[in-house]
């Protein structure tokens, strides 16, 4: 297991540009759709190869994504920032945003799809397909829940302030994948229905799955670019931050070898 300690949060997002020289862009495709992730290795090879793939909230590969990508990767993660939306579909503006990820919450299945072809990708970077987890944020949040809807061959998922939702599709068989849902007590986008639908597709397929909820915190509580105005429904708070991602380390290092 990787037990090496995990900066907070907070550092994670200040750190600067220069660590991100070292993600690589990587090109791939969906049929005619041209896709670019992000890729990045650890400086040291590790045993058993533990990757992460990343879910980026709803505007696409961010700054946010960036950094968590470089410190997993300083932890001994290889780590893949996907791009569900590809080339010429990249929201401009948070209106645009909310339709094209509302798309793929609409189209489960096409969300699943580009978050296969992510982890293609990632395990040709050298990832072992056998060890690997799931980190998604708001939207890909949602993304790291389908994921395990899908039974994907993950060892967990991790959704961080995510949109919780019932299986839309109605899978069956067990899900193999870990989960830990982190999510913000007070976050008006996610309705108590909605957790409650998540719950029962969850157990209903027997899923090992544990939920933390932080007081106090709204929406995308983990990026400080989401600012301190608690009254919009998203902002960033310090102390959920580092706590989502000292529990994030924690599951890691239990499921990753």
């Amino acid at each position: 297991m990787i037990l090496k300690k995990l900066l907070p949060l907070t550092f994670v997002v200040l750190m600067s540009v220069q660590s991100n020289a070292q993600l690589k862009e990587v090109a791939y495709k969906d049929g005619n759709q041209e896709l670019k992730g992000l890729a990045i290795k650890p400086a040291k090879k590790t045993t058993n190869n533990p990757a992460v793939l990343i879910l980026p909230a709803w505007k696409g590969i961010d700054n946010h994504s960036k950094n968590v990508a470089t410190e997993l990767s300083k932890l001994g993660y290889i780590a893949f920032v996907a791009d569900i939306y590809g080339k010429g579909n990249y929201p401009k503006n948070t209106d645009e945003a909310g339709k094209i990820s509302g798309y793929y919450k609409s189209n489960p299945l096409e969300y699943q799809n580009r978050i296969v072809l992510a982890l293609n990708e990632l395990i040709k970077s050298g990832a072992n397909p056998d060890n690997i987890a799931i980190f998604g944020y708001c939207f890909g949040g949602t993304g790291a829940i389908e994921a395990a809807y899908a039974n994907l061959n993950l060892k967990g998922v991790v959704s961080f302030h995510g949109g919780l939702m019932a299986d839309k599709i109605e899978q069956s068989g067990l899900i193999s994948p870990k989960v830990l849902i982190l999510h913000g007590a007070d976050d008006p986008y996610v309705a108590e229905a909605d957790i409650k639908g998540c719950i029962n597709s969850l157990n209903t397929r027997k899923a090992d799955w544990q939920m933390i909820s932080y007081s106090d915190a709204v929406h995308a509580f983990t990026e400080p670019e989401a600012g301190n105005n608690k009254a919009s429904g998203a902002a960033y708070n310090k102390v959920a931050a580092d706590r989502s991602w000292n529990h994030a380390k924690l599951f890691l290092s239990e499921i990753l070898k």
